[in-house]
């Protein structure tokens, strides 16, 4: 979990490599969704909405028309300049620029056709998954509400995966990637010991990472993916069968380890990126993400770990003699967004978490963001019955150190 959405970096990138994919993620998410063969087993859950890109492309427009809302949008972006950089570290011009381009390559059945946006007068009718109006509407939203692009598009890329998303349900950060390469070294390691069982993922939101294990996983292993959020739940239900694992993941809505009682002392391994968000510090977000993303997947109360100290206690009876454990930390860190190459979508950005502080003068101050790791690392050592073993700190693709990771006694 983290704080930040829109930040366009120009003194760090960290580029990023996914695993090979061995099918197209949007391929996959072409098939129908059958709710009947969902996951979850709830008959009043909210039915998830369909992504931009999935949407039948119903609308017609001429391309003057097109033009004509891509020069208001554009200007509208303009206009924006650093003021919201500024007052909050939100996006620039040139990052809403960018965005304005996916919204069109989204929007057009045939993307093929933006580049003659650029002729005046041009009556030749495309198609659009998405009415003008609708259109003038969601960038209106993006600008004066400053709604994050990934509810107004429906989706976010994540690893090799293109995962639905909308206002309701936490947006998935890059850097959580890493949790399922933890996951995958065990298991290389570990043969097939911890592979055969259980696992869980707390906290679910769109189900990323629960995805993400059970296509390491394979066959041999299941996965149990909980959120409290009930949309949240239906999302990633919607997710996993996407990419057809509704038979190796279960989604359960519920409190932490409330919906775990039958699988008690019998995991092979529990992950989450939990609200770590201290309570105080949720109101001077970024609008983006105080004012949109859940604040049930924010805020980690008073001091920000209430929910990982939760998890500890939890863990140490959940988990089978061996079994393994990564959690995602809190960092005190300046949020900023740096761009990734991935082979889906070239031109995709995302963010990171970098630990600096911008002072008054406008200059870059390095902060200390190791001390709740090892705070949480001393917690599960010393103050958990010595429960754990193994016990360690691992940083991010940025170097920051940003995940415990351990294993059962």
């Amino acid at each position: 979990m983290r704080v930040s959405l829109t930040r366009a970096c120009r003194f760090y990138t960290s580029p990023i490599t996914p695993k090979p994919s061995f099918f197209s993620p949007r391929a996959i998410l072409n098939q129908p969704f059958s709710s009947s063969s969902s996951s979850s087993s709830h008959s009043s859950t909210p039915k998830p909405k369909t992504p931009l890109f999935l949407k039948p492309p119903k609308y017609s427009a001429t391309l003057s028309d097109l033009k004509k809302w891509h020069n208001w949008a554009k200007a509208l972006a303009s206009s924006v300049r650093s003021t919201f950089a500024d007052s909050d570290n939100g996006p620039d011009s040139s990052i809403l620029f960018r965005e304005l381009n996916w919204l069109v390559e989204d929007s057009l059945e045939d993307p093929s056709l933006i580049p003659q946006l650029g002729f005046q007068n041009n009556s030749q009718s495309v198609r659009l998954r998405i009415g003008l109006d609708e259109l003038y509407g969601l960038w209106k939203q993006r600008i004066e509400k400053r709604k994050p692009f990934q509810y107004l598009v429906g989706c976010e890329h994540w690893r090799d995966l293109v995962l639905s998303v909308e206002e309701g349900v936490f947006i998935p950060r890059p850097e959580t990637e890493l949790m399922v390469d933890l996951v995958s070294d065990v298991l290389v390691r570990d043969n097939d010991g911890l592979r055969d069982g259980f696992w869980v993922d707390l906290g679910t939101g769109s189900g990323a990472i629960a995805i993400g294990i059970a296509r390491v996983l394979g066959s041999k292993g299941s996965i149990i993916a909980v959120d409290l959020n009930p949309l949240a739940a239906a999302v990633a239900a919607f997710n996993a069968q996407r990419y057809g694992l509704q038979d190796i993941i279960e989604i359960r809505q519920g409190s932490w380890f409330g919906k775990l009682k039958d699988v008690e002392g019998k995991l092979s391994g529990v992950v989450s990126n939990p609200p770590y968000i201290p309570s105080d510090d949720i109101s001077g977000l970024q609008a983006e993400v105080g004012k949109h993303e859940p604040r049930l997947a924010l805020d980690g109360g008073v001091d920000g770990l209430d929910y990982l100290l939760h998890l500890c206690n939890g863990t140490a009876s959940m988990l089978k003699p061996g079994g393994f454990f990564a959690f995602e930390v809190p960092i005190s860190s300046f949020l900023v967004e740096v761009e990734f190459t991935f082979s889906f979508k070239p031109h995709k950005y995302h963010v990171v978490e970098i630990p600096f502080i911008c002072t008054s003068s406008g200059s870059f101050l390095k902060t200390n963001g190791e001390k709740q790791c090892k705070f949480l690392k001393n917690y599960l050592e010393n103050d958990s019955a010595c429960s754990f073993c193994n016990v360690s700190i691992v940083s991010d693709f940025a170097g920051i150190q940003r995940f415990v990771t351990g294993f059962r006694q």
